[in-house]
């Protein structure tokens, strides 16, 4: 039986953008099955974990996230807008999307269109609450237009709603997070102990 592994993102997180490929990688390379999960951040986890959205916080912190985002994605390789033009946003509407896309085409899917979303926003400065933007991503990713309409059905807004309620009992506070037998990861840089817990389990 393979692992499981929990991935628990919101999809205007630019840190998870900046580890989504590393972390489909080592979950293929260990043969462990994703349950992707996109949450609802900033509306119910922040109020129940003590997180502030990133206007509420100190000058400081929201310096300092610059400065580590321009070093991770230079150390990594990838293309990142920091400050990308359609940010702060809403990330509902994708989340809704990428549940669509799980539901009807699969975990493989939807990590495709996830990483699209992903790239949208903070390489290429798309509007991902863009209904017209995220048929263009669907279209990209060779999946069917009609997940957009059922992106908004009560199926999927409850599976949102259910993710994140699960979030909250597993103990997730930030994304990404990932749950590998039950032991929480925080963060795209710990990734590596991700790796190493797979390969104990």
């Amino acid at each position: 039986m393979s692992t499981s592994i929990d991935y628990y993102f919101t999809p205007q997180s630019p840190w998870t953008y900046l580890g989504h490929e590393r972390f489909a990688q080592i979950a293929r390379a260990a043969g462990a099955k994703v349950r992707v999960l996109p949450i609802d951040l900033g509306g119910k986890v922040f109020p129940i974990s003590g997180g502030l959205p990133l206007g509420q916080r100190a000058p400081q912190r929201q310096a300092y996230r610059l400065l580590e985002l321009r070093r991770h994605a230079d150390f990594l390789g990838l293309p990142l807008k920091v400050k990308p033009r359609y940010f702060p946003v809403s990330g509902d509407d994708a989340s809704r999307l990428i549940i669509a896309v799980d539901l009807h085409d699969g975990t493989d899917a939807a990590m495709r269109i996830s990483g699209a979303i992903f790239s949208a926003l903070w390489a290429q400065e798309r509007h991902i609450a863009s209904e017209k933007v995220l048929a263009q991503l669907l279209d990209d990713c060779g999946l069917d237009g009609a997940r957009l309409e059922q992106s908004y059905s009560q199926a999927v807004q409850e599976r949102y709603e259910n993710n994140t309620a699960q979030a909250i009992e597993a103990g997730v506070f930030g994304a990404p997070s990932y749950v590998v037998a039950g032991e929480l990861f925080w963060g795209q840089d710990r990734l590596d102990f991700v790796e190493r817990r797979l390969k104990a389990v």
